[in-house]
């Protein structure tokens, strides 16, 4: 395994997004995936990619040196997916969970690596019908990294909050604003993750977990964030799908500029009691934006606040990478959000309404690009 880290210019950018197949007509979970990437134009190729199961479309950015760039980029290529799906009698959707597919239903895709991961997991696995949104920020060296996804994991509730997205699963409430997390907490090495002191440390922990067989490489540590030295970069994974395309941008701002600040900022080697980070990621789950925070490093103060306050407070603090990036206008999108709600928000409205999920499925579908 090779775990030399790889330097990426400061900040950069790269984003992936997983969206769900659906067959036009049914609306369901559909294995759609192997299809368009065999009938993909060579130009959109590079840019897609298959995913844990075949009714998972993994869409991703290359090399984005600002949040325009990412715009830019997943624009053309998302329309040429859509187009190409639409012409393969499927849309693509948005959303961390599908309303109301059934788990059973979904086929494996063929992959060595989700095969023997598949066959270890079991149900566990057969129940992680998921979809995520991915975030990948340059870093300068590994120790950087290391140090940055050490601090980072206090506050990836509020980015989580932010972000909800899979509120039914199967056709029920499940009564959180964030089900996807659970299912993915299921999977052993996932969520919540032990600060290393340094990249060394880091890799000592790796090479003890792989000469045990406990996994092959630093893609089996399902983590909430974590470094990833091929590309180079620092990886929040902690988020759903957002179900509008100016939440994946405003977000993608908020990421990066509070990476650029947390680069900046020394908390005396400060580590996180792990039952705080555990109770701030709950309330985040549970009740999304409406939830509670304490910050344990108090880089936004100490003691108990709202979860928007908190994201008040964020906004303030990393404004000036903000405009160091010249993203103010994408870090403005956070507060439609906190005005309007997410899309766990939107979906029980719609559902209130309609009682129909064909019906929350289309409506955020058409609203998307909104």
């Amino acid at each position: 395994m090779d775990t030399t880290f790889n330097p990426s210019p400061s900040h950069t950018l790269g984003v992936e997004l997983e969206f769900q197949t659906l067959d036009e007509k049914s609306l369901n979970l559909a294995p759609y995936a192997p299809i368009l990437l065999n009938t993909a134009p060579e130009i959109l190729r590079p840019r897609i990619t298959h995913e844990w199961i075949r009714s998972i479309l993994e869409i991703r950015t290359g090399i984005c040196h600002s949040v325009r760039d990412v715009e830019n980029d997943l624009l053309q290529t998302c329309a040429m997916a859509e187009e190409l799906a639409e012409e393969n009698h499927c849309l693509l959707y948005a959303a961390s969970l599908h309303p109301f597919a059934r788990s059973e239903d979904q086929v494996l895709t063929n992959d060595p690596r989700y095969e023997r991961i598949m066959e270890e997991l079991q149900i566990v696995g057969r129940r992680f019908i998921s979809q995520g949104f991915h975030v990948h920020v340059g870093m300068e060296d590994g120790d950087t990294a290391i140090r940055v996804c050490g601090s980072v994991q206090a506050y990836l509730p509020l980015l989580l909050a932010l972000s909800t997205s899979s509120p039914f699963f199967q056709g029920i409430d499940t009564g959180l604003m964030s089900y996807r997390t659970k299912l993915f907490e299921a999977l052993p090495l996932a969520g919540i993750y032990e600060q290393a002191k340094d990249w060394k440390t880091f890799l000592l922990e790796v090479h003890m977990l792989q000469d045990a067989g406990v996994i092959e490489s630093i893609k089996d540590l399902w983590w909430d964030a974590r470094p990833h030295p091929g590309f180079g970069t620092l990886e929040i994974r902690a988020c759903d799908l957002p179900t509008k395309f100016a939440d994946i941008l405003g977000l993608t701002a908020l990421i990066q500029a509070f990476v650029a600040a947390l680069v900046k900022t020394s908390f005396n080697e400060k580590t996180c009691n792990q039952q705080i980070l555990r109770c701030n990621k709950w309330q985040a789950v549970r009740y999304g934006l409406d939830g509670s925070f304490i910050d344990p490093l108090g880089f936004l103060g100490f003691g108990k606040m709202k979860i928007r306050d908190a994201v008040g407070q964020l906004l303030t603090k990393v404004q000036p990478y903000a405009q160091q990036f010249h993203s103010e206008h994408d870090l403005n999108r956070i507060n439609r959000i906190l005005d309007h709600g997410t899309g766990a928000d939107c979906q029980r409205k719609v559902f209130s309404k309609h009682h129909d999920f064909k019906q929350v499925i289309n409506y955020l579908h058409q609203e998307f690009w909104q």
